[in-house]
């Protein structure tokens, strides 16, 4: 008899059936009480008219947001023929969260606690989204981030949780950060300055944790730049700061941080004298601060060797920037490098790939013809160099200007002609 009852259950439809009825019902269930909430009482305000109740309404909403859902219908396998509706369903969630966005902003002020509250519980709820869901998930934080006006201090706090969650996922690059955008951000945001530099900081946080080390780099210096200059932060980031841009081995002008304030306050550190040799001096005064400062290089984990080759292109582009438009011998960068005249072409090649000097090697007369070469600072002597080559450069115009000019009228084209 049981076993008749189990036939007859099953045959009244197939399990497919069966399941849609379920979820039917509990879709009709689920939305019960949004429905009751919606029924206007005699000698009620319509909806349209009453503020805290749409607010009340949107709670109910915002309360039961809880999951991004897997973009799917329950056990769907999707294919390259059904790839579409699976766009479809995923443009529909980003249109939700859109459209809840919208209502947040409409009902709530932008800088009020609640709306505080609502972002808060929505980043929570992106955050923790699966893997399989990170593309989604980018674009709901960042429509979010679109919709919150822009002087609002909620900006950084969705863009920093964006951030957090590309970064963890590889995905750094997708978010196409630039300088131009970040500058705009921060001179708009209603924050104070620490704030904004704690978002630059986070930044180079994720360039770093990516790999990126002349981004992490750049936005490194910004955040040291940003930062009150006579705070511990802004020293204790100074020093980071110097010791990361002796550290990169791509990283060759050093004038740029002379001028940041918080790097200037620490004039009297030990990393503070070795960023000046860098700046403007040479092997020998790198050689003697080493001997001063036996174990500073360690501290900071900065490497003697990888030093001390920066050092040698250093001195080669200082010295190439006296010869430019002439040929430098070889004997002269041995002698300024303190390496033998045989390894002098690898550390000409070397600055040349560093785009520190252009030019051309010659082996058999044993110079480099200096077309350009980079300044490490910009002074007086710099000055002087650059006015002695435009003279010259004024010069040699003004010669061939002559030549022209005697050319023209020995073929008479500097003569008046008579007009018929």
């Amino acid at each position: 008899m049981a076993g008749t009852d189990s036939i007859s259950v099953f045959a009244e439809g197939t399990f497919e059936e069966q399941a849609r009825i379920s979820n039917m019902e509990e879709r009709a269930a689920f939305i019960r009480p949004f429905q009751d909430a919606l029924k206007t009482s005699e000698g009620q305000k319509p909806l349209e008219d009453d503020v805290e109740w749409k607010r009340s309404l949107f709670q109910m909403v915002s309360v039961e947001v809880k999951t991004l859902g897997d973009g799917t219908e329950k056990g769907a396998c999707y294919t390259p023929r059904n790839l579409p509706m699976l766009i479809a369903v995923k443009a529909e969630i980003e249109g939700f969260f859109n459209l809840l966005f919208s209502h947040l902003y409409s009902l709530h002020a932008s800088d009020g606690a609640d709306t505080k509250a609502y972002v808060d519980t929505f980043i929570q709820l992106l955050t923790q989204q699966a893997p399989t869901q990170k593309i989604l998930t980018y674009r709901i934080l960042s429509n979010l981030f679109n919709a919150t006006e822009h002087t609002s201090p909620l900006r950084p706090v969705i863009y920093t949780a964006l951030i957090h969650t590309a970064s963890a996922n590889g995905d750094l690059d997708a978010l196409q950060i630039t300088r131009a955008n970040v500058d705009k951000w921060i001179s708009e945001w209603n924050v104070p300055q620490t704030e904004k530099a704690s978002f630059l900081k986070t930044i180079s946080g994720a360039y770093e944790a990516n790999s990126q080390t002349d981004k992490a780099y750049e936005y490194e210096r910004l955040y040291i730049e940003t930062l009150p200059s006579t705070s511990t932060a802004a020293h204790d980031g100074a020093v980071s700061l110097i010791a990361t841009a002796l550290r990169l081995p791509t990283v060759f002008d050093f004038d740029p941080l002379f001028k940041i304030d918080a790097v200037v306050s620490v004039k009297d550190h030990e990393l503070y004298s070795l960023l000046q040799i860098f700046l403007s001096q040479g092997l020998p005064e790198f050689t003697a601060w080493e001997g001063s400062h036996p174990d500073a290089l360690a501290k900071y984990s900065l490497d003697r060797a990888q030093l001390e080759c920066k050092i040698r292109l250093l001195t080669l582009a200082s010295l190439a920037f006296q010869y430019i438009g002439r040929d430098l011998p070889y004997s002269k960068v041995a002698d300024a490098l303190q390496v033998d005249i045989a390894e002098v072409e690898k550390w000409a090649i070397d600055v040349i790939r560093a785009q520190l000097v252009w030019g051309k090697l010659s082996q058999t007369a044993q110079n480099l013809h200096v077309t350009r070469a980079t300044a490490r600072t910009f002074e007086k002597v710099q000055w002087k160099a650059l006015e002695k080559r435009l003279l010259a450069w004024k010069a040699g115009l003004s010669g061939v200007l002559d030549v022209v000019v005697n050319a023209k009228r020995q073929a008479g084209l500097g003569q008046p002609q008579n007009v018929a």
